[in-house]
């Protein structure tokens, strides 16, 4: 039995890599201008270098679009744009740094193998098509992946075997750090970082890493209002909407998020407008599709024992480790999931979260992952729909969340736990 279902899976992840590789061929073939982000990115970053204020669209040469970024990355961004080569080349790049990408996230305990690094390469490349997004769009979230993977890295190490040892944080201190400057990309994204409360650390350390965390994704919001005051001012005017006739980021701006879904049905009963009423049902959307079902599922792993709910969680995640750091990247998942503007191609970011738990999945939860997040998205595509405008994503998203969900907590996982045997090692014996 074990046999076939190598095969049969062998099988199955041949055929979804020639799914995405053959999608992002067919758009590589289009005879259309991609990389519109990268063009108006860079553009800012250039009318920024001429002395202009790089928030007013009439300042950027070639685009409508704003640049949505804090004013510190103009000059972060400056090696990247010069000489034009990455506007010229982005698709190239972003091939390079997705793969990147795969190669950087870390195994959870376990040792690298080609078919692990192949999952991973795979899953970022094709995962809910963020990646095709991102590369269509040449939009800089192909940075916060690379960043979030490098990030990753550092933070998911296995726990010093001494409670009170700080030297082996000092990689995950930089991990927390890195982690909160990629959320200050985006800001929406921020309570991302309260998942870091899972890992398998004594309190007073994990809470210094949330601490580290919020400092790396204030950091970039302090030296921008210090060092450059007045683009700051105008970058806050540009994301408000207060510069008039020109594009601007908000919230009610089509996305596949949970938020405009809940406005969406709140728009079909006949109370459209009513803005309490739709952060209500995307809380209530939120808290149903999401942050309940983890929740549950981690009062029941810990159980009834002794002691107060949190010092038993915090006893359950040590004693548990290799589990503990698969809940912090499922929290991060879920958590990053009901953010209220999930663009199309933030969905990349997403993917890079669930390549790292993807490949520890049972033989039948890998499959359904792989077929839903990532060959049925891929099958929309190449026949030539589009998902822009819709919430495929997110529901994909969604399904591959409960699917990871339930294999982590599927009782048989936490009778193998409860009796002192991490999932990690009984998968060795299951085959492909």
């Amino acid at each position: 039995m074990v046999g076939k279902w190598n095969v049969w899976l062998a099988c199955l992840i041949a055929l979804v890599a020639l799914l995405v590789l053959g999608n992002l061929a067919n758009d590589a073939a289009l005879d259309v201008r991609y990389g519109w982000d990268v063009r108006v990115n860079c553009a800012a970053v250039n009318a920024h270098a001429d002395g202009l204020d790089p928030y007013f669209v009439r300042n950027l040469k070639g685009t409508k679009l704003s640049y949505p970024y804090l004013p510190v990355t103009l000059d972060a961004f400056r090696p990247l744009c010069a000489s034009g080569f990455l506007v010229s080349y982005h698709r190239g790049v972003y091939v390079l740094l997705a793969v990147l990408c795969g190669l950087l996230l870390p195994g959870l305990g376990r040792r690298r193998s080609l078919r692990d690094v192949g999952l991973k390469v795979l899953c970022a490349l094709g995962g809910f098509v963020g990646f095709e997004w991102v590369w269509a769009s040449g939009n800089f979230a192909i940075l916060g992946g690379v960043l979030t993977a490098a990030a990753l890295a550092l933070l998911l190490r296995p726990a010093a075997p001494v409670a009170h040892d700080d030297r082996n944080d000092l990689p995950r201190i930089a991990g927390a750090a890195l982690l909160g400057l990629v959320m200050s990309f985006k800001l929406v994204f921020c309570p991302v970082l309260a998942a870091l409360y899972f890992l398998p650390l004594p309190r007073r350390r994990k809470l210094v890493l949330i601490m580290v965390a919020s400092f790396g994704f204030v950091l970039p919001i302090l030296v921008s209002v210090v060092f450059y005051p007045e683009l700051f001012s105008s970058w806050l005017l540009a994301i408000r909407g207060g510069i008039p006739d020109q594009h601007s980021v908000q919230l009610e701006e089509a996305n596949p998020s949970l938020l405009l879904l809940a406005q969406s049905v709140v728009d079909r009963i006949g109370l459209a407008g009513s803005k309490p009423i739709v952060f209500a049902v995307y809380t209530l959307a939120a808290t149903a599709l999401v942050l309940a079902p983890l929740g549950w599922s981690m009062l029941r792993a810990i159980g009834n024992g002794q002691g107060s709910l949190p010092a038993r969680l915090d006893r359950w995640l040590i004693d548990h480790p290799h589990a503990a750091m698969r809940v912090s990247v499922l929290a991060i998942y879920g958590l990053y999931l009901c953010s209220p503007r999930l663009k199309e191609y933030a969905f990349f970011e997403l993917a890079i979260y669930a390549a790292v738990l993807i490949v520890e999945l049972p033989a039948a939860a890998l499959a359904a992952v792989l077929t839903i997040g990532v060959a049925v998205p891929t099958l929309v595509s190449i026949t030539g729909n589009t998902i822009e405008g819709g919430f495929a994503q997110i529901a994909v998203a969604l399904a591959c969340f409960w699917v990871m969900l339930l294999a982590q907590f599927a009782p048989s996982a936490l009778v193998v736990r409860a009796a002192g045997v991490e999932p990690a090692q009984r998968l060795r014996t299951e085959g492909f």
